[in-house]
């Protein structure tokens, strides 16, 4: 099947982008020609990066056995309830009893309905990793482990040995590009700059900024009679090149942000009834459920988007930080959830959370200190839920699942096998994982059944 070819960022500013905006007009003008109706089989992805590294262990707590008593033990003045955090129960569907962090409220009611599950102990992993294996070096490692560069780097990569040049979610975009044959919309988008995570080996991550309309920047008080002034000015500015790696990478967000901006043009607002919080991820958000209700003017079949909320390196003052981040964080989530319900695709909606790592069980004061194995939520109408999938972990400092003696615990289930799951549920044929996540094969389990 032929595709239509992708046009790079400056090749489309040139054509399209900047003079969609300026004038209304554009090349979307002909695919809402062609796509009027919503694609009956649209699936879309929605990351949710948790940059710092969040403690997982303060996200989800267990509330009987002996693992309350080893988390107990293990975290001291900070283990929940605290002074500033309350638990929310939630239980297994064994009937083994959890607690959700008080931060979470605003989706703990998705549990009971079976709309939200959370994953344990999930991290980068070469292959299924022991403690003895761990501490005799007698298994192959992800590389530069406990660096937040590199494993921001890894997770959004899939590669534990760092990038490869591309995200998995955009090897996932270009396993399923087929599906999106008749548009030429980007299928890969990120609202929180630029991001690996989004980017292919064939499809191109483009970057939004959050509410981007062309005509609130700078040069918006130009006369109409300089409409043309104004186009070249703008690429002007998003193409020249300082030299400077962080002008470069401010000019290529803007760039993209003047291309998205230019093909929504005329598509309408893509707005939606459901309230959003004023936060950060509260408006990532709602600028993703706004783009995925223009899926009938953009044609789209598939989509994937990542979302950013930074803060989670609590290496002091976590209790009452964490808590108030992982409130922003479900807050946003739930406008972002009943919004899909809102659209009628709650179902065709899946969205998890990511980090680069997790926390060490030992308190490091009033914080912790960088770990590994983390817990992440998934959400959506497809998700089977009110359930904790994978092998929740002992807890205890030295035990079975710990690197040492403070609690840095080595994950029982890899990302690829994470995000293999989604990648099965979002369409990509069996033939096309190890494209998508090349060591799949080494572990048992490549599908853990979280989604429907």
């Amino acid at each position: 099947m032929n595709h239509p070819p992708l046009l790079s960022r400056r090749g489309f500013l040139q054509k399209t982008g900047l003079l969609a905006a300026a004038t209304g007009l554009g090349r979307l003008g002909s695919i809402n020609a062609h796509a009027q109706t919503a694609p009956a089989d649209y699936k879309a992805l929605v990351c949710v990066f948790m940059l710092g590294g969040n403690d997982g262990h303060n996200m989800i707590v267990p509330l009987a056995g002996p693992e309350l008593t080893n988390y107990r033990n293990a975290r001291g003045s900070l283990a929940l309830p605290d002074g500033n955090t309350q638990v929310l129960p939630v239980s297994a569907l064994n009937g083994t009893p959890y607690g959700l962090n008080g931060g979470l409220a605003s989706i703990h009611p998705l549990w009971a309905q079976g709309k939200l599950a959370v994953m344990a102990n999930v991290g980068m992993l070469v292959r299924p990793t022991t403690r003895a294996q761990y501490q005799g070096s007698t298994v192959g490692l992800p590389t530069n482990l406990f660096s937040h560069s590199d494993q921001v780097i890894s997770m959004q990569a899939g590669d534990p040995n760092g990038s490869g040049g591309s995200g998995w979610a955009g090897r996932i975009a270009d396993a399923t590009r087929a599906m999106n044959a008749a548009s030429t919309f980007p299928p890969a988008i990120s609202v929180a700059g630029q991001a690996l995570f989004c980017s292919g080996n064939v499809v191109q991550s483009t970057s939004l900024i959050p509410g981007f309309d062309l005509s609130a920047n700078g040069l918006s008080a130009w006369p109409a009679s300089a409409a043309a002034a104004k186009v070249q000015a703008l690429q002007e500015i998003v193409t020249f090149n300082s030299g400077l790696a962080l002008v470069q990478a401010a000019n290529d967000v803007r760039a993209d942000g003047l291309e998205l901006n230019g093909m929504l043009t005329g598509l309408g607002s893509g707005s939606v009834a459901t309230v959003f919080p004023g936060t950060g991820i509260g408006q990532q958000l709602k600028q993703v459920a706004q783009i995925i209700r223009l899926r009938a003017a953009t044609g789209m079949n598939r989509q994937v988007f990542f979302c950013a909320l930074g803060g989670f390196d609590t290496h002091s003052a976590q209790s009452w930080a964490h808590m108030d981040l992982l409130r922003q964080l479900a807050d946003g989530m739930a406008a972002f959830y009943n919004a899909t319900a809102e659209m009628g695709i709650a179902d065709k909606v899946t969205t998890f959370t990511a980090s680069e790592f997790g926390r060490t069980l030992q308190p490091s004061g009033s914080g912790t200190d960088h770990g590994w194995g983390n817990h992440q939520l998934i959400m959506g109408g497809a998700v089977r839920g009110g359930e904790l999938y994978g092998t929740f972990p002992s807890l205890a400092l030295g035990g079975p699942e710990d690197t040492g003696s403070r609690g840095v615990l080595i994950p029982t289930t890899s990302l690829d096998q994470f995000g293999g799951t989604i990648a099965r549920w979002f369409g990509v044929a069996p033939e096309a994982m190890p494209s998508v996540f090349p060591n799949l094969g080494n572990f048992a389990t490549p599908d853990l059944g979280f989604v429907a």
